[in-house]
């Protein structure tokens, strides 16, 4: 069991990232299942579907369950009772509005002048994706020895009991509108999420995305959960699928947006 001790806490940040990893793999694998059920019944997958194929998801789903629920219940007898969640005023939502938008601006400004543009083999590898604009305007920044800060204004929507605000220190890739910054050395699931992130933007502008986000994150309380961030991980793992028929990931961005699902 790990305690509160210097040599430990190492070793919970392994874990907490080794779990954060598996919910990210889980959340794409809920996305394909959820593209499943808008196309296909249940009895279409059971009389059609390949069965050993079917089997082994089944059984791989319930043992998750059987898995995740032991915890879950450890968790229930060892938290205190939980508190009513605060619901967010609309001037709390304005603000965070306002403080995303800045945010983005901000960082945007100050990786921009030591970003880079794709590379020849990076816009060629991702042009069944991308419209040659995005790739020709996008921006990388690779960090060394440094990470992306966090913002001011997070201490104090925490203080309002709002957790579980992103760690933009601990993130792979954060996009600041056609900046895409990474912690660490790019990788390329990580750098289609964030190309999808800018498209999101700019398509539909900076304050309505910001707008999207807060909204989406006061309703979920957890970053992973706002449907511009679950569009983003559905893409990136569908592209990162060993067998896949490229698509155009702003006719994507353009069909949830008419269909409301941001």
């Amino acid at each position: 069991m790990y305690q509160d001790k210097s040599q430990d806490r190492v070793g919970v940040l392994q874990m907490n990232s080794e779990i954060q990893h598996a919910y990210l793999e889980l959340l794409s694998a809920h996305c394909a299942v959820h593209q499943l059920r808008l196309h296909y019944s249940t009895d279409d997958l059971a009389r059609c579907g390949r069965n050993d194929v079917l089997r082994k998801s089944a059984e791989a789903a319930n043992a998750l369950q059987e898995f995740y629920s032991q915890i879950e219940q450890r968790m229930f007898t060892l938290a205190p009772a939980p508190e009513a969640l605060p619901q967010p005023t609309p001037e709390l939502i304005a603000q965070g509005i306002q403080w995303m938008c800045e945010c983005l601006r901000q960082n945007q400004e100050r990786y921009a002048a030591n970003a880079r543009p794709l590379t020849r083999r990076e816009a060629e590898s991702l042009a069944p994706y991308f419209s040659d604009p995005v790739l020709n305007c996008v921006r990388i920044a690779e960090l060394h020895g440094e990470r992306v800060p966090t913002p001011d204004f997070v201490e104090q929507v925490r203080s309002m009991g709002f957790d579980n605000l992103p760690d933009l220190p601990h993130m792979d890739s954060l996009t600041f509108i056609d900046v895409i910054v990474f912690n660490e050395e790019l990788n390329v699931r990580a750098l289609f999420h964030g190309l999808v992130h800018a498209v999101q933007i700019r398509l539909l502008g900076l304050a309505r995305y910001a707008e999207l986000w807060v909204r989406g994150f006061a309703k979920g309380r957890v970053h992973f959960t706002v449907p511009l961030e679950v569009h983003a991980f559905s893409l990136a793992a569908r592209y990162a699928a060993p067998s896949h028929l490229p698509f155009s990931v702003e006719n994507e961005v353009l069909r949830w947006t008419a269909e409301r699902r941001y």
